[in-house]
C-alpha cells in the first residue's frame, strides 16, 4: 500500500513516495511556495508525477498546532497561509485522497517511536534543539497533544528570574548570539561558535557550557514531571559527537547535588535525520487509518 508524504518547511517542502511500513521508495523537494494556491498546484504536480501508482492517502508533517478534529492548523509559522482555516478539507478536495496532518515535531517523535530508537518504548519525550526548542510527548505510543494543542512546547520553560525561556538559553543559535554580542561581532553562526569553543575561546567555552547546563536543567525537570522511559534528542546540533556526552555530564552534576533524585534521565540521539518527519507523517496516517 502506497502513500504520498509531505514535510512542509519554511524553506522547502520535502516529499516521498512511501510504503505504509515506512519504506521510502522515492523522494524529492520543492521550494516552499509563496501562496496557498501555488502550494496546492505543486502538491498536485507531485501526485501527477506518480500517476501510475494507486495511493491510499496523503500524510502531512507541518508546523503549528494541528487540530485533527477540525482539520485546522493553529498557531503561526514561516508558512503563514496554512493557518486558521479548514486546510485538511481543502487538501482532500484538491488531492482527491484521504489526508492526515500532524505537527512536525510530533511526526519526528512518532518516527522514533515506530521505527527508531524508541520503538520498544511507550512513554517518551522528544526534544528538538534547533533555532528554538521544540518537542513532543508520547503517551502509550501516541501523541499527547494537550488541552490546548501545546503539549511538548518545552521551549517555553522558564529558566531564570529574567524570564528567559529554554529556547532563549538552550540552543546553539542563542549561544552564538550571546558570544557575538560579548565579542563585538556582527553575527556568529552556531558552527562558528563551536569552532571558537574548540579553540579554547573563554567566552565561547562559557556560553556553550551555559547552553548545556540549561538543557540539562530542562531535561531533569521534564524527567520528574513525566517520568518517561527515555528522552530522545533531535535537531541538527544533536548530531555532534560531543553533544549528548556534554549534556550527560551536566545531568550527572545535578544528580550529585540533588541527592534525593534517584532516577537519572535516559537520553538518546534520534535515529532518523532528514526523513524523520516524512516517516512520522506515515506513522500518524497509520494510526488514523489502521
Amino acid at each position: 500500500m502506497t502513500l504520498l508524504a509531505f514535510d512542509m518547511g519554511g524553506t522547502a517542502v520535502k516529499y516521498a513516495l512511501m510504503e505504509k511500513d515506512g519504506t521510502v521508495l522515492e523522494k524529492g523537494n520543492f521550494k516552499t511556495p509563496s501562496t496557498l494556491e501555488k502550494l496546492t498546484t505543486e502538491l498536485q504536480n507531485v501526485k501527477n508525477t506518480y500517476a501510475n501508482h494507486t495511493f491510499t492517502g496523503v500524510a502531512f508533517s507541518c508546523p503549528g498546532a494541528v487540530d485533527n478534529e477540525s482539520g485546522i492548523i493553529g498557531g503561526a509559522s514561516a508558512i503563514p497561509y496554512i493557518h486558521h482555516f479548514p486546510i485538511k478539507a481543502m487538501l482532500e478536495e484538491k488531492l482527491e485522497l484521504p489526508v492526515t496532518l500532524e505537527n512536525d515535531a510530533n511526526c519526528a517523535a512518532l518516527a522514533e517511536t515506530w521505527l527508531g530508537v524508541a520503538k520498544s518504548a511507550q512513554d517518551i519525550l522528544f526534544i528538538i534543539v534547533g533555532t528554538g526548542i521544540g518537542g513532543a510527548v508520547i503517551k502509550d505510543g501516541k501523541i499527547h497533544a494537550g488541552a490546548h494543542l501545546h503539549g511538548g512546547e518545552f521551549g517555553y520553560m522558564l529558566m531564570n528570574d529574567k524570564l528567559e525561556t529554554l529556547s532563549d538559553t538552550g540552543t546553539a543559535v542563542n549561544a552564538a548570539s550571546r558570544i557575538a554580542k560579548r565579542k563585538g561581532l556582527p553575527t556568529l553562526s552556531g558552527l562558528e561558535a563551536f569552532q571558537l569553543k574548540e579553540n579554547k575561546d573563554p567566552i565561547a567555552v562559557e556560553e556553550i557550557q551555559t547552553m548545556y547546563q540549561n538543557l540539562a536543567k530542562g531535561i531533569f525537570n521534564l524527567q520528574y514531571v513525566y517520568d518517561p522511559e527515555m528522552i530522545v534528542i533531535g535537531g541538527g546540533v544533536s548530531e555532534r559527537e560531543d553533544f549528548l556526552p556534554s549534556i550527560q555530564a551536566e545531568l550527572d552534576k545535578l544528580l550529585a547535588k540533588i541527592t534525593i533524585a534517584k532516577i537519572a534521565p535516559k537520553i538518546v540521539s534520534c535515529a532518523f535525520g532528514n526523513d524523520a518527519n516524512l516517516i512520522g507523517a506515515v506513522a500518524n496516517f497509520n494510526q488514523v487509518h489502521p
